[in-house]
């Protein structure tokens, strides 16, 4: 179980900046997540801790161990990666096996340590299957099994899932919590599957253009959003432009929209808010329900243009004057289709979170 701190890590490719003065500190143990849009820097990132991309400026230590530059093989981590990259022509064993053999580890523990590993992922006796014999999800595994065997410092998975159906991408996505977990592995997993992140990570870091947005627990990350990127990246949800009145009580503040006025709370507790400011108002789906009568405030008045049934939940269309309006009914007892019809979306301050103005995602 090895801890691993980041201090103003840069690396470019020609005048690109990939990673730009990034910090971070990861604890022995943790499942952490680096989410971010397409080229926001979350695999420079992962590849260059593996040791694989050596950074321009910055420092990487694992515990006390500077390893900025050491290379990847004697970093004593392992990576897996979208691909898989199991070889067709060996067989699950010699597959799991490679890395041992690389080493010139002894054929007796070889032999112990690939079965122990494929014993962990649930593959067990299967050691004599050819490649083309497995399925994706036992594929998946033997990835996994041979990135064990090597009994890692530190595990890293590159949106290892990606390939893999939506019912296999659950099952491994439980499995690799639990076998990080179970034998105390500190790993790092990229990915752009956000109800993956959201389900098993310790915490994760939001990056953006090489930086780092946020860093928290899924539900922090969630439930309050430091900017618009942010909660426009993890999960649904509906933007209003307004402005900061004031003070509306013990954590809360005013906000005057397009559409009405609104109490809400700060994404970023850190954030200065000041009377006048221009904000934004971030409303979650499933934060929203629908009703008839005016309610006076926290209110987004529209007519129902479309409904969804979903069995689980209700989703809604409502078109306001502001654009169109996403609300998610969870587990609806009945289904509202009076489409053409005046409601009203409406919201508890404790759900409207209240952002800096910046450019919509």
């Amino acid at each position: 179980m090895v801890s691993i701190r980041i201090r103003s890590l840069v690396k470019r490719f020609d005048d690109v900046v990939a990673l730009d003065h990034v910090d971070l500190d990861i604890a022995g143990g943790e499942l952490f997540f680096l989410l971010g849009p397409s080229g926001c820097g979350k695999t420079t990132l992962l590849r260059s801790i593996a040791g694989f991309h050596l950074p321009e400026e910055g420092t990487i230590h694992f515990d006390d161990d500077e390893v900025t530059k050491t290379p990847p093989h004697k970093r004593e981590t392992a990576m897996m990666f979208q691909s898989y990259a199991l070889w067709p022509h060996l067989n699950v064993f010699r597959n799991v096996a490679f890395g041992l053999e690389e080493r010139k580890v002894s054929k007796t523990e070889i032999r112990d340590r690939v079965n122990e590993a494929l014993e962990m992922v649930k593959m067990g006796g299967l050691g004599n299957r050819k490649i083309n014999q497995l399925s994706g999800g036992q594929q998946q595994r033997v990835a996994l099994a041979r990135a064990l065997v090597v009994r890692p410092r530190c595990l890293m998975l590159d949106e290892p899932l990606s390939n893999l159906d939506a019912k296999l991408r659950i099952e491994m996505r439980t499995e690799i919590r639990r076998i990080c977990k179970e034998f105390g592995l500190t790993a790092i997993y990229v990915t752009h599957d956000q109800k993956e992140a959201l389900s098993i990570a310790d915490r994760m870091a939001i990056l953006d253009s090489g930086n780092i947005a946020q860093i928290g627990a899924p539900e922090e990350i969630y439930r309050s959003p430091h900017s618009a990127l942010v909660a426009g990246f993890i999960g649904e949800t509906n933007f209003l432009p307004g402005t900061l009145d004031g003070r509306a009580g013990e954590g809360r503040y005013r906000v005057t929209t397009p559409l009405g006025v609104f109490e809400g709370r700060q994404g970023d507790p850190g954030h200065v808010a000041a009377a006048g400011m221009r904000v934004l108002l971030s409303i979650r789906p499933e934060c929203l329900h629908l009703q008839a009568e005016d309610p006076g405030m926290n209110a987004i008045a529209g007519t129902l243009n479309e409904s969804i049934y979903l069995g689980e939940t209700a989703q809604y269309s409502l078109a306001s004057e502001e654009g169109e309006i996403r609300i998610s009914e969870l587990n609806p007892r009945r289904v509202v289709r009076d489409t053409e019809q005046r409601f009203y979306a409406v919201a508890d301050p404790e759900d409207i979170v209240i952002l800096p103005d910046s450019p919509l995602p």
